[in-house]
């Protein structure tokens, strides 16, 4: 798709929300930043250009906050990925999501221990910096299995859920794996999935607070392991 083959933004026969997508393509470009103040001025007579912006996220766009871009101010987004050609006929539509009743709610934030499954946080919980608390959500995930592809629920917190969109689970990918391993590799991960959680011994925990090591720090530890 070129800038060529699509409406021009300031076609104003086209709806706002329309505009917006066509604006962010062709003005901002993906993978760009740019301000609340730049896409107001973009649409002085629409009060509510920030809602019609919102609305691209149902139809696939990813725009960043500085909740979900650290790199951000407060008064910036990013243009992840573009979703939906919403200019094209159709396009436009959101496709109705089944709707998930209270108990089937209940029974999925159970069955996950009321965990994000992608970063472990509980609801209420503090993040890093001790400001912003995890909420808990149902989340959408597609299921690449060996029947085909699926959609699945899981528990995520709302940080994971904004910041996953379109991620896909290859549970084809896990099981040719598990088929791969010894069987002693076997009954030790059968152990972790019977507990649902994993034990690191010290020389793993070492490890990975190695890995963290700036670069100079790491050299030396090296130090350390060259002498007698």
């Amino acid at each position: 798709m070129t800038v060529a083959d699509i409406p021009s933004w300031r076609n104003g026969q086209l709806s706002t929300m329309v505009r917006c997508g066509l604006w962010l393509v062709t003005e901002v470009g993906v993978g760009e930043v740019f301000t609340k103040t730049q896409l107001r001025e973009a649409f002085p007579e629409t009060s509510q250009i920030d809602r019609r912006m919102r609305d691209l996220r149902d139809r696939g766009w990813r725009i960043a906050t500085n909740r979900e871009d650290a790199t951000l101010t407060p008064s910036e987004h990013r243009f992840v990925e573009m979703g939906a050609e919403v200019w094209k006929p159709g396009q436009s539509r959101v496709k109705p999501a089944a709707v998930v009743s209270a108990p089937q709610r209940r029974d999925i934030l159970d069955r996950d221990d009321h965990l994000c499954r992608v970063c472990g946080i509980a609801a209420g919980e503090a993040y890093d910096g001790g400001i912003e608390t995890a909420q808990l959500d149902l989340a959408r995930r597609e299921v690449v299995n060996p029947r085909g592809v699926s959609v699945e629920l899981v528990t995520e917190c709302r940080r994971c859920r904004i910041g996953g969109r379109g991620r896909q689970t290859d549970v084809s990918g896990v099981l040719d794996r598990l088929d791969r391993m010894s069987l002693v590799e076997r009954e030790h991960f059968a152990q972790w999935v019977a507990a649902d959680r994993r034990d690191f011994s010290l020389l793993e925990r070492l490890w990975g607070e190695y890995r963290s090591l700036p670069a100079e720090s790491r050299g030396t530890v090296r130090q350390a392991l060259e002498q007698p």
